[in-house]
């Protein structure tokens, strides 16, 4: 949960073929050609045009089945050695989405959503933070129109069944057609099309990430009084998220997309006791990258050093750009956020600092 400049995207290293005069040209020919083969040939084979459509259509119905269904269940999160479990209710009624999300591991948390407002109790403090839902949460999973995905995934259906939490499943197989971003591995609910799990699958087929319901009710098994939460807040203090619109390009700053990513989101946020920090949120529908630019102090310690840096499924790059420090992470191969960050660029406006 998931673009602006005009870079454009090596597809060799440095030591290979684009630094040759003219060799770059005729690679990228070459790809092309290939490219238009393949496509001419899934044109011309009914059968592998029928089951990619099946498939993109059952992401659709994916995607639908976490808005519109009744659901509660227990689900788990696993990034690299941490695993966290998470009580989910999902619930609609006349006013639409109503959604309680409790967090079963470590400090207490829980998230009361209705529609696209959440509220964020954290008990230690006695604080409710107000802030917006994306809209890829599990189980829900697209930002965007899975039609779209074809041209950057290859979208296959498994006609095999599986089981997931005692129910029966469909796999959906959806492998990158480049370098930039990961793989993924869906189980869709055969009767409802419910998302019950899905792993983020790196280029060597390694898992580096999944979630998965380990137990679920659906429908009428679902009991609203749920949604209410284990809190008493009454006397709590509500703090609303501190975000606001912000065009970074009229403010100088040059980001370039990878293939398919285009811009979801631009916003300024104040983060802990630091200045504001702009995040610029990039997608393809699937994977998304946050970019963090935020003032440069040489008094701080807590910057992590430049460079590549993981958390499980979550890649980081951090670098100086003029006054600034920024921070891209996603889940993405480290080099797509390498070349992201060292591709961007600071162009100060007249009379700015």
């Amino acid at each position: 949960m998931i673009r602006p400049g005009t870079l454009r995207w090596p597809l060799v290293g440095r030591a290979g073929l684009a630094q040759r005069p003219g060799a770059g040209v005729a690679v990228l020919a070459l790809l092309a050609g290939m490219m238009a083969a393949q496509e001419r040939a899934l044109a011309a084979d009914p059968a592998a045009t029928a089951a990619r459509d099946d498939a993109v259509v059952l992401l659709a119905r994916i995607q639908q089945a976490a808005r519109k269904l009744d659901y509660s269940g227990v689900f788990t999160y696993q990034q690299g050695q941490f695993i966290q479990s998470s009580h989910l209710i999902h619930v609609i009624d006349g006013t639409g989405e109503r959604e309680r999300l409790e967090v079963l591991d470590g400090q207490p948390r829980e998230y009361l959503r209705h529609n696209d407002e959440v509220q964020c109790l954290i008990p230690e403090k006695k604080t409710v933070l107000m802030e917006q839902r994306r809209g890829d949460r599990f189980p829900g999973l697209l930002l965007g129109d899975p039609k779209a995905l074809s041209r950057y995934y290859d979208i296959q259906a498994d006609p095999a069944p599986h089981r997931v939490a005692g129910r029966e499943c469909r796999v959906v197989r959806i492998d990158p057609r480049d370098e930039h971003r990961y793989g993924y591995r869906l189980c869709a609910d055969s009767e409802t099309s419910l998302l019950l799990k899905a792993q983020t699958v790196a280029s060597t087929g390694a898992v580096v990430e999944q979630v998965a319901f380990t137990s679920l009710q659906l429908g009428a098994e679902v009991q609203p009084a749920q949604l209410a939460s284990n809190w008493k807040t009454r006397d709590w203090k509500v703090q609303q998220a501190d975000m606001k619109p912000v065009d970074l390009a009229a403010n100088g700053w040059r980001v370039p997309s990878p293939p398919g990513f285009v811009q979801v989101l631009q916003v300024s946020r104040t983060m802990g006791q630091h200045k504001p920090v702009d995040q610029l949120v990039l997608s393809d529908g699937l994977a998304a990258i946050s970019v963090f630019i935020e003032p440069y102090d040489s008094a701080r310690s807590d910057y992590q050093p430049r460079g590549a840096a993981r958390r499980g499924a979550i890649n980081l790059y951090g670098m100086r750009i003029a006054d600034y420090w920024v921070t891209v992470l996603g889940e993405v191969p480290v080099a797509t956020l390498q070349r992201l960050a060292e591709s961007t660029e600071y162009v100060p406006l007249a009379g700015s600092r």
